[in-house]
């Protein structure tokens, strides 16, 4: 799987907030995805990365955007090149593609996963954390944060417990002026007893993080940035959660303005 990025446009194109039906390259008209979305899956799944127009860039923002797109997609061989001007020994009948290791190889699953990371990124102030907390958020104030989302995060993606919806999990993915938020299924703490024993039989590593109250609620969020205050964010990440007061009362009673998403039936896996 090969993904060409152009060096001249990628952070334009990042920031256009434009979708594919704007550009007429939409796959229909219900294909509501924008411009940023594509560009995030192609570099997340692919194999080699061609990033082209690299005449067209300085040396110094083609190292950056290097780093980016390294910790965006570590795995993947990277190549520049100009005019598209590429050795086609290097995209040919290379048999690199694997479905279900490129399924696991974005950046934000290693960084989920505690992999190592390549240390030449954190040269152009380029660097991830992964926010973990077993407190819910509370869903107004999680809604204000979100509008007022860190510029200098490129890619966020995890899962999130938001207070108002304690049943479902939630799958949050930001990539530029995109914001997403999906059901991922039914947390396994809120199942029937039969169901949840079920998989904890056949899968006992859902317990090395259980926790006594909440079981496997929690939020696992992953933000890659350039020039990120981790502290900063964290900080503010931690005043949308629920306090311990508000831990008491009735959740279902608090505001929330998050877009309703259609619940789908499968647990979270």
């Amino acid at each position: 799987m090969v993904t060409v990025v152009d060096a001249y446009r990628f952070w334009h194109d990042f920031a256009s907030g434009e979708t594919l039906l704007d550009r007429q390259q939409a796959v229909g008209v219900d294909d509501t995805r924008e411009v940023v979305d594509l560009l995030i899956d192609q570099i997340e799944f692919c194999d080699v990365l061609i990033l082209n127009k690299c005449d067209m860039v300085s040396e110094e923002e083609l190292l950056k955007l290097e780093g980016v797109l390294r910790k965006l997609q570590p795995r993947a061989k990277l190549i520049r090149s100009s005019n598209g001007q590429v050795n086609p020994h290097d995209i040919l009948n290379t048999g690199l593609f694997d479905f279900e290791e490129a399924s696991e190889s974005p950046g934000w699953i290693q960084e989920l996963n505690k992999e190592e990371h390549t240390p030449e990124t954190t040269e152009y102030g380029i660097s991830s954390f992964v926010y973990r907390r077993h407190v819910p958020f509370h869903p107004e104030r999680l809604y204000g944060w979100l509008q007022q989302f860190p510029t200098e995060v490129v890619r966020a993606k995890g899962i999130v417990w938001i207070a108002s919806r304690r049943e479902m999990a939630f799958m949050i993915s930001q990539a530029g002026p995109s914001i997403q938020l999906n059901a991922a299924g039914n947390w396994v703490a809120d199942m029937s007893e039969e169901e949840r024993e079920q998989i904890l039989s056949e899968e006992p590593e859902w317990l090395d993080d259980w926790h006594p109250v909440y079981g496997d609620r929690k939020t696992e969020w992953v933000l890659i940035g350039v020039d990120l205050n981790s502290e900063q964010v964290t900080a503010s990440l931690d005043v949308c959660l629920l306090t311990e007061e508000e831990l008491l009362q009735d959740w279902t009673q608090f505001p929330d303005p998050l877009p309703i998403v259609e619940q789908e039936q499968d647990e979270m896996k």
